[in-house]
């Protein structure tokens, strides 16, 4: 064992450092000797021919996708410039075609590097082809910054730039004395996108190529294209969007692309009729008027509730569809609210038998009265809701204080329907008492003549048949709203007040807590200040 260690050699293992030696092989320095014997003599020729360029700047078209790269075989990643020196690499067979499939991702790369890549074109014969020859098929150097600092460098044909945008054609144009022209884009948002963009000059089929993009690249790609006037891009892009189904943020975008480009109406006819409505004025406002009356007249319960609330939650004003969105009047909806008072009247007609034996057999037919009833007073209160969201309920408080003929009905219906008509009124309350109902002193002081007497006999039924009421809230404001009216009149409502639940106790609302407020107000505070206005 010791033989045989002392045998064993002494030499250290050298690692692989930054230096200017000869790097240890590895796959990615296969053909390192090869071109090393050629890299002085290429250095100087395009040293050369770098003194000659010309300096082009274009404004940048800003991206918003953040995906990664993916080199598809129109671009050779095989030039990788380093900061601080050159690195030129010929076309030679030696370098192996799984380079060239090699994903890459260019927004991932740190700022102080710089990419550099070559257009795939059609490759000359070994034998015929020179440096010289290579240089002038890569005749434009595209440099493009972004705006987190990466830099990507595309070296192209002058010929095929030139002829797919009229942008670069023109910079080309000017700088025609040069045999290499250099192009700068700084500020953009994303080099990937504006990379597939002039990928996208080299395909014959670009629909095809945007099927794998998807929707939201092709907007992308889009921006591009019309920034740098690449016609054959842009009619491409608008082909395929107006053939595919958007999001809504996809749609968004469309739209803000085509507030900040114009395009050929042509060609953007079928998009724009998907985008933007070629309706009168007034069939948009009777579009909701519509919908609401077909709610309140539908028949199945599930699907009217469905509908209630996607149709609420479309007109409402803190909605998230609020862009352009049809608006509702207050005529019309108060013109339903007349249509669903007429059905409860004839509803209680029934109950009562005050309509002909005729019209009762047809009714039979229907479903139980009190489910008929039940559903025209959610009507009502699904069309309240709405109007508080509108804010034009004002109006509704006379409307409903006013219906003397279903205050008739009342006082003779029985108690297990014409507690219905209380729910409408428990919503007015409560919408007064938390402040998101405004209305005159004599609307509110009307509503209470009228409903706060039917209200105390049916709180019992309102607290068994909840329906959603939340009861508490309802004793809570209506004591609020009851202090809001003149002091006479709260004393006579709050006396009849006292009588009911000194006689029913928990079956009346308990207002105690505004009783006591009343009682401070009315007699102790008044009796000081007329203490105090006599001295």
């Amino acid at each position: 064992m010791e033989d045989s260690a002392s045998r064993r050699p002494t030499t250290r293992r050298r690692s692989w450092c930054c230096s200017f030696t000869v790097p240890p092989s590895s796959p990615e320095n296969l053909s390192f000797s090869h071109h090393r014997s050629s890299y002085k003599t290429h250095f100087q020729q395009k040293g050369d021919s770098l003194s000659k360029l010309t300096s082009n700047s274009v404004p940048s078209s800003p991206q918003s996708s953040k995906s990664g790269l993916t080199l598809m075989g129109l671009i050779d990643p095989r030039r990788i410039l380093s900061p601080g020196r050159v690195s030129p690499i010929d076309q030679h067979d030696s370098v192996q075609e799984p380079l060239r499939n090699q994903p890459l991702d260019v927004d991932a790369r740190p700022r102080s590097r710089s990419v550099s890549f070559r257009a795939n074109m059609e490759k000359p014969e070994p034998n015929s082809c020179s440096d010289l020859a290579r240089d002038e098929a890569y005749d434009v150097r595209l440099n493009l910054k972004g705006k987190n600092g990466g830099i990507l460098v595309l070296e192209l044909n002058s010929g095929v730039l030139a002829a797919n945008s009229e942008l670069f054609a023109g910079l080309i144009a000017d700088s025609s004395e040069n045999k290499i022209y250099r192009i700068e884009v700084p500020e953009v948002e994303n080099l990937g996108v504006f990379r597939e963009t002039i990928e996208l000059m080299f395909e014959e089929d670009i629909t095809r190529k945007l099927l794998k993009f998807g929707v939201y690249r092709a907007l992308d790609i889009l921006e591009v294209s019309a920034s740098i006037m690449f016609n054959k891009g842009v009619l491409s892009c608008l082909k395929y969007l107006e053939a595919v189904p958007w999001t809504e943020e996809e749609e968004e975008k469309l739209r803000n692309l085509f507030t900040r480009f114009k395009f050929d109406h042509a060609t953007t006819g079928e998009i724009l009729a998907r985008l933007y409505p070629h309706d009168s004025v007034d069939s948009e406002r009777n579009l909701a008027r519509q919908l609401v009356s077909s709610i309140t007249t539908c028949s199945d319960d599930n699907a009217r509730n469905e509908l209630k609330s996607m149709v609420k939650g479309l007109l409402c004003k803190s909605a998230i569809y609020e862009k352009e969105q049809p608006d509702v009047s207050k005529n019309d909806l108060h013109a339903v609210c007349h249509s669903c008072a007429s059905s409860l009247v004839n509803l209680f007609e029934e109950a009562s038998d005050a309509i002909p034996h005729e019209r009762t057999a047809k009714k039979q037919k229907n479903r139980p009265l009190i489910e008929r009833i039940s559903r025209q007073v959610d009507n009502i209160n699904w069309l309240l809701e709405i109007m508080l969201d509108q804010q034009m309920a004002e109006e509704f408080v006379d409307f409903w204080a006013n219906q003397a003929q279903l205050l008739k009905m009342h006082e003779v219906a029985s108690p297990m329907i014409r507690y219905e008509l209380s729910r409408v009124s428990a919503n007015l309350f409560i919408a007064m008492g938390m402040r998101k109902l405004h209305c005159h002193s004599k609307a509110r002081s009307v509503l209470f003549q009228a409903w706060f007497g039917p209200m105390l006999g049916d709180f019992g039924w309102l607290q068994r048949c909840r329906k959603g009421l939340d009861v508490r809230a309802l004793e809570e404001a209506m004591g609020q709203t009851l202090l809001t009216l003149p002091l006479k009149q709260q004393y006579v409502l709050f006396m009849e007040w006292f009588r009911c639940f000194s006689k029913h106790g928990s079956e009346s609302p308990n207002l105690s807590k505004a009783f006591q407020i009343w009682w401070r107000r009315s007699f102790l505070r008044g009796s000081e200040t007329y203490a105090i206005e006599s001295r």
